[in-house]
C-alpha cells in the first residue's frame, strides 16, 4: 500500500524522505514535488525500476525519461563532456526550470528509453526534491501523470492517476502553475529549444550569447 507524507511538517518530512530514499534504493517508485510539476521518479541506474515508471505512466521507451540531479558536480560522471554552452546554461539556470539534452557517457549502464546516446538533465529548485536527490543520487524522473492526462500539480492529483504503482508520495503542497521546464538540445551543431516552458527562448539566447530557435 502506498504511503503519503506531509512535507510541510518537519517530522513527517524527515520520515517521508527516509521512506522515499529506501523505496528508491529498493527499486520502487516515488512521487515528489519539484519547482515545475510533481514528478514520478526511480533510480536512474535500475532498468527494472525505470521500466516500471514507464508502465505506470502508460508510455513506451519511444518517450525516454529525463534525469534529475541534486548538484552541479553530479553531472560530470554522467556526460561525455560538457560543452561551454552547456556550462553557460547550467550556471545561468540551475537549479531551476531548464533541462538540457547532451550526449551521455557511453560507460553508463542505464536504460532510460530510446535516447540514442543522449540524456536530458535538470537540477530542480525545490528543497524536498534536492534533499531526496542528494540522498539517493541521479533519478529518472517524469511528470507524475498517466500519459495523455494533465501533469499533477498536487500529490493528490498524482495519487488519483498513479495509485498503488507508486510506493511513496511526498506531499509538498500545490506546485503552482503547472508549467514544465524548457528543454534545450545541445547535441547538434547549434543549440535548439525542443520545448519552451518556464524559461523563455529569449532568456536562453541571452545566456548563450547567440540567437537560437525552436525546433519545429
Amino acid at each position: 500500500m502506498s504511503a503519503v507524507y506531509d512535507c510541510g511538517e518537519p517530522h513527517t518530512r524527515s520520515d517521508g524522505l527516509q521512506a522515499a530514499a529506501s523505496a528508491v534504493r529498493s527499486g520502487r517508485l516515488v512521487v515528489f514535488p519539484t519547482d515545475t510539476v510533481y514528478g514520478i521518479g526511480a533510480d536512474a541506474f535500475d532498468p527494472d525500476a525505470v521500466a516500471a515508471l514507464l508502465r505506470a505512466k502508460n508510455r513506451g521507451p519511444d518517450m525516454p525519461v529525463g534525469v534529475l540531479v541534486g548538484s552541479w558536480s553530479t553531472i560530470d560522471g554522467l556526460v561525455l563532456g560538457l560543452s561551454p554552452q552547456a556550462r553557460a546554461l547550467i550556471e545561468a539556470f540551475w537549479p531551476g526550470d531548464l533541462s538540457i539534452v547532451v550526449p551521455h557517457a557511453p560507460s553508463l549502464q542505464w536504460n532510460l528509453g530510446s535516447t540514442r546516446g543522449t540524456v536530458m538533465l535538470r537540477m530542480p529548485l525545490h528543497p524536498v526534491a534536492l534533499e531526496l536527490l542528494r540522498e539517493v543520487g541521479p533519478m529518472a524522473v517524469s511528470s507524475a501523470n498517466v500519459s495523455g492526462r494533465p501533469p499533477a500539480s498536487t500529490a493528490q492529483d498524482a495519487r488519483e492517476q498513479l495509485a498503488e504503482s507508486v510506493a511513496v508520495y511526498l506531499d509538498g503542497g500545490p506546485s503552482g502553475d503547472p508549467v514544465p521546464s524548457t528543454i534545450v538540445d545541445l547535441t547538434g551543431e547549434r543549440p535548439s529549444v525542443l520545448r519552451e516552458g518556464a524559461v523563455s527562448t529569449e532568456a536562453v539566447s541571452e545566456a548563450l550569447g547567440m540567437e537560437i530557435g525552436r525546433e519545429q
